[in-house]
């Protein structure tokens, strides 16, 4: 098993082991917004995966996309692989609205505000059923 970069394990919370990639939640509570992490090691690019594996991700990424999309009630996702801090090959997927706090622009203008225990215990839960 890959290890996760101890950032990921600070800042989100465990969601399920799908094939390839680990499922968790960001800890900011002004954005529904999990990561997927490919179960590989000294991946930071998806061409670092082979292809199979990249056509897995692809695959997870839409199942987690179709996901997000129904469970937070939005038609509107950012699916994003940055890893300008944090290397690992991550995957951002984010539920926008036109009201969130930040709309236009990127999650990443603004100060997280980390989910308290009883929305947290909430939002887990209700992520974990559809997984």
């Amino acid at each position: 098993m890959n290890k996760i970069n101890k950032s990921f394990l600070k800042d989100s919370y465990f969601i399920a082991n799908l094939k390839l990639c680990s499922v968790r939640l960001i800890n900011n509570s002004k954005f529904p917004w999990i990561i997927l992490i490919p179960n590989r090691k000294n991946v930071t690019d998806i061409t670092d995966l082979n292809l199979k594996d990249q056509n897995l991700l692809m695959k997870e990424i839409v199942y987690c996309s179709t996901l997000m999309k129904k469970i937070f009630k939005t038609k509107k996702l950012n699916v994003e692989k940055i890893g300008n801090i944090v290397p690992q090959l991550h995957i951002h997927i984010i539920a926008r609205f036109i009201k969130d706090s930040t709309w236009p622009l990127s999650v990443w203008v603004v100060k997280r505000k980390p989910y308290s225990k009883a929305l947290l215990d909430k939002i887990t839960n209700n992520i974990k059923e559809f997984f």
